[in-house]
């Protein structure tokens, strides 16, 4: 969010509709963000602050955990392979 303070407000409410979830499959995730987009079974798209930016996440939805593997502006999502790109 640093990098990039025009998406904190969208970063930020993404946070807090994640954090209290309780979602049991990808198909949950859909319903919660309307315009995110399934990508497996276990990782999801997100667009953030209007669709130029991008936030991958993989999820376990046994575990109840998320982890964020890729964010990034759309340009910069758009050379990666987003089943396999990780954060280091």
């Amino acid at each position: 969010m640093a990098a990039h303070p025009e998406t904190s407000h969208s970063l930020e409410r993404w946070i807090i509709v994640t954090a209290s979830a309780q979602w049991k499959s990808p198909s949950d995730v859909s319903e919660a963000f309307s315009k995110a987009k399934v990508l497996d079974a276990r990782r999801v798209r997100f667009e953030v602050q209007g669709g130029n930016y991008r936030l991958i996440c993989a999820f376990d939805f046994r575990r109840q955990t998320v982890n964020i593997k890729f964010i990034g502006t759309h340009a910069e999502y758009d050379r990666i392979d987003a089943l396999t790109v990780s954060r280091r």
